[in-house]
């Protein structure tokens, strides 16, 4: 009996703001999972990738590079979301970012990170660079094979 009001008190807690947010988070992860997103971010990217150097010191061109993506992935989101919550407001549900931050999933958040810290869109396009230049993580040093049945047993 306790589990059940327990329950219940969890769901009364819940403000019809925190549900609008939580549908609008639903809604995020729909989106940014879609393959149109990933074609969109992905051509973006490899448009200017090549402009990125992994340096302290970032060039004045990243700027307008940084300008555009804002205005074309908020854009984009923007409109999916409109799409499927008619009475969506962008900045309603930014302001609601900083009360919910440790809510939301990590890939979610990633791509928020990158509209409002240019540092972590920066980060973004060095790891394409990366990965398009064959200079991602290598992680087979780390993997070991073991076989599940020994071999004398199956030359028997």
């Amino acid at each position: 009996m306790d589990d059940l009001e327990e329950e219940n008190f969890s769901l009364s807690v819940s403000s019809p703001k925190d549900a609008e947010f939580d549908c609008v988070v639903g809604h995020l992860e729909d989106i940014i999972m879609d393959e149109e997103f990933q074609v969109l971010q992905r051509n973006f990217m490899e448009k200017y990738y090549k402009e990125f150097e992994d340096t302290e010191e970032n060039k004045l061109s990243y700027t307008p590079i940084f300008n555009e993506y804002i205005c074309l992935v908020e854009k984009y989101i923007e409109d999916q979301l409109l799409e499927r919550i008619p009475a969506f407001n962008m900045s309603a549900f930014i302001s609601s970012l900083q009360s919910h931050q440790q809510e939301i999933a990590g890939d979610i958040f990633d791509i928020l990170l990158t509209f409002t810290d240019f540092l972590a869109f920066k980060e973004m396009f060095l790891d394409y660079k990366a990965e398009k230049e064959g200079r991602g993580i290598d992680l087979s040093a780390g993997l070991v094979v073991t076989p599940l049945f020994s071999s004398s047993l199956s030359s028997t």
